[in-house]
């Protein structure tokens, strides 16, 4: 049974890294910012799936909290970039406020 498991997680890491090029492909020629944006997003998450898997193939399993760090850096530089194109600053606030709303406390 382990022998087989072992099989599996190695041809999960592969089909992980086959994705990953894939992901390069698309981020190399993506025709828009946007899609360049996804695939970059994609590959941050298939670096931390195989990062997982990687951790189990080596028998240490406290890497995943590397692979969770990992993918909270990449949530929030996803976030913080698709903020300064929307914007063209990261200073500006999402919230807003017009002028006839009173706002008394």
């Amino acid at each position: 049974m382990a022998i087989s498991l072992g099989y599996i997680i190695l041809a999960s890491a592969f089909l992980l890294i086959v994705s990953m090029v894939m992901m390069l492909v698309r981020l190399i020629g993506g025709p828009s910012l946007y899609d360049r944006l996804l695939a970059v997003n994609s590959f941050g998450t298939k670096i931390v799936l195989f990062l997982c898997v990687f951790c189990f193939i080596i028998d240490r399993p406290d890497g995943v909290d590397i692979a969770l760090l990992y993918a909270l850096m990449n949530f929030i530089a996803t976030i913080a970039v698709l903020k300064y194109f929307n914007y063209q600053a990261l200073d500006v606030t999402l919230i807003c406020e017009t002028a006839d709303e009173e706002t008394s406390i």
